[in-house]
């Protein structure tokens, strides 16, 4: 085998090629229809090329381009000189073990559901980016999330196509004599073996915890199969596997981390396993408790109470009676851990309280996120007072570069030496946009556009012919006059696309359909609006959301202006917030923890137009986008949604629409652009995870803060 074909191989085996444009434009040119076809996965599309054809292009056609992929990964991995190493040194000897039920990296491994794994896989990129020894832990999930198909009347049906390990980046863990190390945890009255699958993202690792193998009882090897999948037994089996066995994993590897870290409470079991070894030393259960704290910290993600796992006495007793005889705990001792009233074992047992008695600082994931939570949780404090809540914040960010379209990133290469330019300070920012002119972001975000809309063409034509309905369809919009402004780049483009939780009330924008119409099918404005989402297995009123927009775009004044994208991912999420020119976002404040979407769309010249929830709370200054209404928060669910919906027409009719179209001779929309250069310059600096992950860095994950 040739050295270009074993670099080759060696970058399709670690996830930085994700956030690399290079490297990924290498495997896409080797067959930009095999690409296509296995999901953007390297490994799997080398496993469709022969050697042969390796053999000829890399000894000449990517010779070149592959050693300047591999010299630049060289360096990336090898390098010595990084954040950590200058700011944190203690997180180069010891990792910090980041424990999450997903993991959102890419769309080709599908270990993830939402918002939560985004963030975890973000996190995940910027800790290796900036040098941290930093260690994942999670489920292989070898059916993953589903892949969505929508019916002839638009109703959610889902799929789950299976993963296998050969065609994955992924490795069996070993023990030192190559024998694939097996670890043992007590649920119930059984003994339940999981192996391990470790999996290089930058210079961190993530390991994957999978029980489907032959030593189970059959239930438990299919407690890995699906991201959330199953009832609330199947739920405390895998929060068990996460946290339980992820600590018996990391022992058994011999790392011994600097800090646990529990990204929402899916893995707050940890701590009993941390508990366990404390008791097992002989230390009472007050002290072993206290050491436990030492080590722990915890993120909370859910401003509602009832999106926490709570788990019933009887649940607890049939799952950890065994366990607990092990530890030398008491039973009700143990309820206490995760119970909301100090005094009563006889409740439910909750996750997030097991995290939050057991972690030495905990966050929320934005300021008005960390004030909801201290106001949710100030019961379990003994005090009226939420200033006294232990619980601060943390604002989300996302991974840039991963966030980065190819012509993005190649667009900032012709002004800056480094796109962190972008994102390291305003000022930075403010610099590299001042040798930008108008005319060449116009035509970044013209580009963006027509790739955005080619790509729907195909997609759409692919999603229509899978549901029978494309024939009809192309025949209403060939005979429509309506053909010249259906996915025009020239029309304003509105984007919507996330989980479909009720709270994020998708339809929000046709609750008045006169309305809409007008601002849609203006013949000297027009707006066209694209949906893409994903509503739970078991959430018939999420499904119902997309069945309402599906049929909304099938009516004649809306068709070919209204699209719904089935099947949501990472992939279609990358392509939406880079060409939608605005990223509307109305969930039902507060509810709204933080969100990262309209985020990612900065970058590209995309503006937000959003509720005053979450992150844009503290990002909203009045030229960077828009808000609907002023944070206004009322008990009758109707009425805020009727007054919701009103002021979101009247921000796009008013504002958003005419800017927009406001052009100077030269056909440029001036005014909208100072809105999208003042986006770049005080967003991307700040919400992005380089900063965030410094934050819980110096603020969490040190055992002496430094900020």
């Amino acid at each position: 085998m040739s050295k270009n074909i074993r670099s080759i191989n060696k970058l399709s085996r670690n996830l930085w090629w994700s956030w690399d444009t290079d490297a990924k434009d290498l495997f896409k040119n080797l067959s930009p229809l095999l690409w296509e076809r296995v999901n953007h996965n390297p490994v799997e599309l080398l496993r469709h090329i022969s050697t042969e054809e390796l053999q000829a292009r890399c000894s000449c056609e990517f010779a070149a381009r592959i050693d300047k992929v591999t010299k630049r990964f060289d360096e990336y991995i090898e390098e010595k000189d990084t954040w950590a190493a200058n700011h944190a040194p203690e997180l180069v000897a010891n990792p910090v073990a980041y424990f999450s039920a997903e993991f959102g990296i890419h769309e080709s491994l599908r270990i993830y559901s939402g918002g939560l794994g985004i963030l975890s896989g973000d996190h995940l990129k910027s800790a290796s980016d900036l040098g941290i020894n930093f260690i994942g832990v999670t489920l292989f999930y070898k059916e993953g999330y589903f892949r969505q198909y929508l019916n002839n009347d638009g109703w959610q049906n889902e799929d789950y196509p299976l993963q296998y390990p050969e065609s994955l980046p992924v490795d069996k863990v070993t023990t030192k004599d190559g024998k694939d190390l097996i670890i043992e945890i007590t649920i119930a009255q059984s003994t339940v073996y999981a192996q391990a699958w470790s999996l290089k993202v930058g210079r961190a690792t993530l390991y994957l915890l999978d029980t489907n193998i032959p030593a189970n009882e059959p239930h438990y090897r299919g407690i890995c199969s699906r991201v959330y999948g199953g009832d609330q037994n199947m739920r405390i089996n895998q929060e068990i596997l996460l946290g339980i066995g992820g600590v018996k994993l990391l022992e058994a590897l011999n790392i011994d981390p600097a800090v646990y870290h529990m990204n929402e409470g899916h893995s707050a079991f940890l701590t009993l396993e941390l508990l366990k070894r404390e008791l097992e030393q002989g230390l009472s259960l007050e002290d072993a408790k206290a050491n436990v704290k030492s080590q722990c910290v915890f993120t909370t993600h859910t401003p509602v109470p009832a999106g926490h796992d709570r788990f019933s006495r009887d649940m607890m007793h049939y799952t950890f009676d065994k366990y607990v005889s092990q530890c030398g705990i008491d039973f009700d001792d143990l309820m206490l851990l995760g119970s909301e009233d100090p005094n009563n074992t006889f409740g439910l047992f909750t996750m997030t309280v097991l995290a939050l008695k057991l972690s030495r600082c905990a966050n929320g994931v934005s300021k008005l996120h960390g004030e909801v939570s201290r106001e949710m949780w100030k019961h379990l404090y003994s005090t009226d007072d939420p200033n006294q809540v232990p619980i601060g914040h943390i604002t989300n960010g996302i991974h840039t570069r991963s966030w980065s379209s190819g012509f993005t990133t190649r667009f900032w290469k012709k002004h800056t030496e480094s796109i962190e330019d972008l994102f390291s300070s305003r000022e930075s920012a403010e610099a590299v946009l001042s040798k930008v002119s108008d005319n060449e972001l116009w035509c970044l975000r013209y580009r963006l556009k027509r790739s955005l809309f080619d790509y729907i063409s195909r997609y759409l034509s692919n999603q229509l012919y899978h549901q029978h309905q494309f024939t009809p369809y192309k025949q209403a919009i060939d005979s429509s006059r309506l053909l010249k402004s259906t996915l025009s780049p020239d029309v304003l483009t509105i984007g919507f696309a996330r989980r479909f939780a009720t709270y994020k009330r998708a339809p929000l924008i046709f609750q008045d359909l006169e309305r809409l119409n007008a601002i849609i099918n203006n013949t000297e404005m027009p707006v066209q609006l694209l949906f893409a989402g994903k509503a739970h297995p078991h959430d018939d009123a999420g499904k119902d959301y997309i069945r309402q927009i599906v049929q909304f775009s099938q009516q004649p004044q809306f068709l070919g202006k209204v699209i719904f994208l089935e099947n949501y991912n990472i992939g279609v999420a990358k392509r939406l917030v880079s060409g939608v020119d605005v990223w509307l976002n109305n969930p039902v404040r507060p509810m709204e923890a933080s969100g990262t979407s309209g985020q990612k769309t900065v970058l590209h010249g995309g503006l937000n137009l959003s509720i005053m929830d979450g992150w844009w709370c503290e990002a909203f200054n009045e030229n960077n986008g828009w808000s609907i209404g002023d944070g206004e928060e009322s008990d009758n669910y109707d009425e805020q949604y009727r007054i919701d919906a009103g002021k979101l027409y009247d921000v796009l009719e008013n504002h958003i629409v005419p800017t927009f179209y406001d052009r100077d001779e030269q056909n440029i929309p001036v005014r909208w652009l100072k809105h999208v250069r003042n986006a770049i310059e005080t967003i991307a600096p700040v919400y992005n995870t380089d900063r965030m992950v410094k934050e819980y860095t110096l603020r969490y994950y040190l055992k002496v803060p430094r900020i």
